[in-house]
């Protein structure tokens, strides 16, 4: 299974991905994961030391920042969209994870256009605006919390907990 994991920015964000790919593993080792995020974002420097492939897409947050900077970030969304579209016909991949972070917003949503099955896993109690937006889009939401759930499509979305890596186990 060829599995892409896409977001970061914070820990919070990517650490949960990197214990979603571990189950992947575990459950198959021929199992190959690609990450996707950005070159500003912690996963830039975590991944690589990982072990793990990743690709970068053209990405800002829109979230709190002046109108300059805004319009700066909605452009990026169309390169991001660009890049995504490209990572994703050389890659073919079986399953599109998005894990939080503006970074897993246009791949998720191009993915979910060209009928690639689409995940997101929310970390968080009250979800970013990414997730947000995607949970309308894609075919499963995780959330860690109950509080969080209400915020997704019922039908769709499942209380699953935050993934943990084995080392911190």
């Amino acid at each position: 299974m060829k599995v892409i994991i896409a977001g970061g920015g914070t820990g919070g964000h990517l650490f949960p991905g990197l214990a979603i790919v571990e189950e992947f593993k575990k459950r198959d080792a021929d199992s190959e994961v690609i990450f996707v995020g950005t070159e500003n974002g912690i996963e830039a420097k975590i991944i690589p030391r990982e072990g793990y492939p990743i690709k970068f897409v053209r990405s800002e947050g829109i979230v709190g920042k002046s109108l300059f900077k805004m319009v700066k970030a909605i452009a990026e969304l169309l390169l991001s969209a660009i890049d995504s579209r490209r990572i994703l016909k050389v890659l073919s991949p079986d399953i599109v994870i998005g894990v939080g972070g503006y970074s897993s917003g246009a791949i998720v949503l191009i993915a979910g256009l060209r009928s690639i099955p689409t995940m997101i896993h929310e970390q968080n109690s009250v979800p970013g605006l990414t997730n947000k937006i995607l949970g309308r889009l894609v075919r499963r939401v995780c959330v860690t919390y109950y509080e969080s759930a209400s915020s997704f499509p019922m039908g769709k979305t499942f209380l699953t907990g935050n993934p943990i890596r084995g080392k911190i186990l």
